[in-house]
């Protein structure tokens, strides 16, 4: 390649980063470019493996000496030389668990703000003496409630469940939560003793009575005979209310049956000291506008400059603060407020609030989050490299983002982005395809240059979709077999929804962000067609839900529910896409087979990184040791002894066809299939794998380095490969998050078998040409947050582009521009 002058561009001379194969590359500054190209191409090992690490690494190195001799074990990116890199910023789609201490407020710094604006411009009520900033908080000690902590929710008993039939009467068994056989009756038999009528139903005793014997304390010792009496003598028996034997269960016993049984009567609650505010009582009476700082917390982002603003024109001293200083202050940290508040809603996250909890949030609204804090950062001069930004945006939505990412460059920075919306890419002013297939198909720089120049690089499956040469197949749509009827749906912001689901077709379920669309379909229908069919959630939290609704008509269509949501497949880097799927069994008895383990004597175990005997004892199986980093956050470097194979050296000799257990991790779907295409129980589901378009990963990955889209893909992968029959109803949210266009319709081929085999498939989307391959629509709206809830349209895909809402008038753009091809 050609050397230009380095003022202005970013020189990469020999990127060989996982699969990239020695990449020369010039990237020009000061613009924003887009790295595309299909999943897997190598994309994001240019922009985030190369370019940030590298830039990463050199910030570290001129930290400190100690710094650089730890990382130096970490090691470089595999590149030849970069130069003209300046400081870098990532902006990536975090794949972690978020903390249920972290929220909106948190994400942004809103939240310091508005403490100190309570704090030294709220109003104070008599007796409340001046309190801190951090007495606002309920992560301090000085803010945090004393019953839950800060948490805002505890764990307790609620009547429903210790007495789930009330016609019951207490000798007949209506407290639930009590002990039985011998335990119980002595209860029986103390409560008799106190007075209490066992014979009559729950229902008809005083509330006095029934408050008493779930909820008290008290533990009166009662001198009790027997039921079958057949002596003449009786003991003394100690009552135990139903919450405190519950209570004691759960912090005494040792059996696991019983702790099990016990939780069955637990519910998590709103804290009802603090009204789930997770404040001491003082910081909540303190107001600003006529409002706590909770209540403030809970006000929309769209709403919130409203309130700011009218209690700016008339603020009130607060305690030890005079009127003009009071003034003065709300003045200058709600003008600040404000114009932070502005830029989110400039990102569409006006539905949010600061109170909003970050394990609710979606990975695009968490970058979304960060994105407006940098924004306000005043850095100039760095390169912000960004995670597919637009992932999980209706289109509506994308339009602001791509005008922040302008102020941003705007602003003396570059922005490169990894992305897939093609809206996006055309905005670009540069473009850099890798590619031109996945993992070791890809690798290679396809194109570098102005978008237009895209459309003649015939090898360029982005400059495919960029730049179709025929229009669109059409495809026939198909007629329902029946429908469901959910009537009065209440959750969230769903509020008394009345909606109609087709069975035996694909359904899209549409609307900008934050308009439901998500909360209809798998929380409430999920809720309503598991509550059918008798099953549990695998997940607490969806346990939780009070999902309110009047009727459900047709849910007895279906005899299985399969949810494919964006959760992650595993929460530790031992679960991993060969685990998940099952077929890591199926290799290690193979490795077990072989001549050489049955000389051995090692088992199926011996091959299992999780278990003592085969793995690496230094790493535990893990591949990686800790580094800890005096001043900075600690990292991960890998182990010293299996250089990251995770096994000893002795489990390493057996070979399988030439290759170590170690080896056979390290493969992709693709080279895999490759592999094992002789042996059925792997290859079907390896090739299922490929099928929705994840032959780039590698069988040993991780599952915390998998997006939530690849998540999903493979939780869907693992349920094509099982031979089922009946009806069954598949809800997924957002499965084409993080596609490219070529692997979106690879997927959506899968779902039109799944379709075609006689199930019903329900997608919550954005992507145009998912909406578009759908047999049916339902449009939320017409905003999001507290004026979302509603369905807006329902109809065909093309009937839909007929109408005014968001979504129509970007799907008969988008229908428009395939047609005109």
């Amino acid at each position: 390649m050609t050397l230009r002058n380095s003022d202005g561009w970013v020189q990469v001379r020999g990127a060989r980063e996982h699969n990239l194969k020695n990449i020369d590359v010039d990237i020009p500054r000061d613009s924003l470019v887009v790295f595309t190209g299909v999943s897997g191409s190598g994309k994001s090992s240019l922009a985030f493996g190369t370019l940030y690490a590298e830039a990463q690494r050199r910030y570290f190195e001129s930290v400190a000496p100690y710094a650089r001799r730890l990382l130096n074990q970490v090691g470089a990116p595999d590149v030849g030389e970069i130069s003209g890199l300046p400081p870098a910023v990532a902006l990536q789609q975090r794949r972690g668990a978020p903390s249920s201490r972290s929220s909106v407020g948190t994400i942004t710094t809103l939240s310091n703000l508005l403490r100190m604006l309570y704090s030294r411009a709220g109003t104070y009520p008599p007796g409340v003496e001046h309190l801190s900033a951090e007495a606002f908080s309920p992560n301090t000690v000085a803010g945090a409630c004393p019953r839950c902590h800060g948490l805002g929710i505890v764990h307790d008993v609620t009547e429903d469940l210790l007495v789930p039939d009330t016609s019951l009467s207490i000798r007949e068994g209506a407290i639930a939560a009590w002990p039985g056989a011998w335990q119980g009756a002595n209860l029986r038999s103390i409560v008799t003793g106190l007075g209490i009528d066992i014979e009559e139903p729950w229902r008809s005793l005083s509330r006095a009575d029934r408050d008493w014997l779930l909820y008290t304390e008290e533990q009166p010792s009662v001198l009790v005979k027997p039921e079958r009496d057949r002596v003449d003598f009786g003991y003394y028996g100690k009552f135990w209310s139903a919450r405190k034997h519950v209570m004691n269960v759960l912090s005494q016993s040792q059996s696991q049956r019983m702790r099990d049984r016990a939780l069955r009567f637990v519910q998590s609650m709103s804290c009802p000291d603090c009204a789930g505010s997770g404040l001491q009582p003082d910081a909540r009476s303190v107001t600003f506008a006529d409002l706590t700082i909770a209540e403030m917390n809970a006000v929309p982002l769209a709403d919130l400059a409203v309130r700011l603003r009218l209690g700016m024109q008339t603020p009130s001293a607060s305690g030890g603060a005079a009127p003009q200083e009071s003034n003065e202050v709300a003045q200058r940290i709600g003008t600040d407020v404000i114009a932070r508040v502005e830029v989110l809603l400039d990102l569409g996250l006006g539905y949010l609030s600061l109170g909003r909890n970050s394990t609710t949030l979606s990975p695009g609204e968490s970058q979304r989050l960060r994105i407006a804090t940098q924004l306000r950062s005043g850095l100039f001069g760095v390169i912000y490299v960004l995670d597919e930004p637009s992932a999980g945006l209706h289109p509506a939505d994308a339009q602001p983002l791509l005008d922040v990412l302008d102020r941003l460059k705007a602003s003396g920075n570059s922005l490169f982005v990894v992305e897939h919306d093609l809206d996006v890419i055309r905005r670009a002013d540069w473009v850099v395809d890798v590619g031109p297939g996945a993992g070791e198909g890809g690798g290679q720089l396809v194109y570098s240059g102005p978008v237009d120049g895209l459309r003649a690089v015939t090898e360029s499956i982005t400059g495919q979709y960029l730049f179709p040469s025929a229009a669109a197949a059409t495809r026939e749509i198909r007629t329902p077999d029946s429908w469901l009827r959910l009537s009065g749906a209440s959750l969230h912001n769903l509020r008394d929804v009345s909606v109609d689901f087709p069975l035996g077709v694909l359904t899209a379920v549409t609307g900008v962000s934050g308009s439901g669309k998500s909360t209809l379909v798998t929380q409430v229908l999920a809720t309503v067609v598991r509550q059918h069919l008798g099953t549990t959630p695998d997940d607490s939290d969806e346990a939780e839900l009070h999902v309110e609704v009047d009727d459900a008509a047709g849910v007895e269509s279906f005899d299985r529910l399969v949810l494919v949501d964006q959760r992650p497949i595993g929460r530790t880097p031992r679960s991993n896409l060969a685990t998940y799927t099952g077929m890591f069994d199926v290799v290690r008895k193979l490795f077990a087979a072989t001549d050489e383990s049955k000389a051995r004597g090692y088992s199926a175990s011996r091959f299992s990184f999780n278990v003592v005997g085969g793995r690496c004892e230094t790493c535990q199986g893990e591949g990686f040791v800790s580094v800890e980093l005096l001043f900075l956050p600690g990292t991960y470097a890998p182990c010293h002894t299996c250089h990251g194979a995770r096994y000893n050296a002795e489990t390493l000799e057996v070979n399988y066809r030439g290759e170590s257990i170690a080896a056979v991790l390290k493969m992709t779907v693709d080279a895999a299939a490759t592999f094992f295409a002789d042996v059925p129980s792997a290859s079907r589901s390896l090739e299922t794998l490929r099928d929705v378009g994840l032959g780039y990963l590698r069988l040993g990955q991780p599952a915390t380095e998998l997006s939530g889209g690849e998540a999903q893909r493979i939780k869907l992968a693992t349920e094509l490969q099982r031979a089922h029959r009946g009806h069954a109803l598949f809800l997924l949210d957002e499965p084409t998050s993080g596609l490219h266009p070529s692997d979106v319709r690879l997927l959506l081929e899968q779902l039109q078998r799944l379709v075609d085999a006689g199930n019903t498939v329900v997608l919550v989307e954005h992507d145009q040409a998912a909406i578009t391959a759908s047999d049916w629509v339902i449009d939320l709206g017409p905003s999001g947050g507290d004026a979302g809830g509603q369905v807006v349209a329902v109809g065909t895909p093309h009937s839909i582009a007929t109408g005014t809402g968001a979504t129509a008038v970007h799907l008969a753009a988008w229908l428009a521009k395939q047609e005109s091809e």
